[in-house]
């Protein structure tokens, strides 16, 4: 799964104390399923809720979030196009150790598409990139 070797890495290098701290940030895959048809190719998606736990986290939370929150804009972009999505796929729990350190678990709801092409008899198989956000597309005139 593609999407979590890309999520730890531009956490540890967007948030100091993961790059400082790499120990202490742990991600579970929970609830996986895969998700196939009778389609003539044995194509499928992941679907999946990924748990990031941080330990001690001593870093800004507000950052946190919002380093999260642009990755998500890129690797699963309908969290934030879909009203329904935004309210339940994207979740978290702290346990408050002090004033300045909380063991922070976050959960996101993710998916991944795998194609399968058939190339000279063998079927290739790849991982897809995200489609683009189609807000991002979209003329605006005024």
């Amino acid at each position: 799964m593609k999407k979590l070797t890309s999520l730890r890495e531009y956490l540890s290098n967007k948030i100091p104390f993961l790059k400082e701290n790499p120990e202490n940030l742990y991600l579970f895959v929970e609830n996986g399923r895969v998700i196939s048809t009778l389609a003539n190719t044995p194509s499928y998606e992941y679907e999946y809720t990924v748990n990031i736990i941080i330990e001690r986290f001593s870093g800004d939370q507000d950052i946190l979030i919002a380093v999260i929150n642009n990755w998500l804009r890129e690797h699963q972009s309908d969290i934030s196009a879909n009203p329904d999505k935004r309210r339940q796929d994207f979740r978290f729990e702290a346990v408050i150790l002090d004033n300045k350190t909380a063991h922070i678990s976050i959960d996101l709801n993710l998916t991944e598409r795998v194609l399968a092409k058939d190339q000279d008899g063998k079927w290739v198989i790849a991982s897809t990139s995200e489609p683009s956000n189609p807000f991002d597309e979209w003329p605006t005139t005024r």
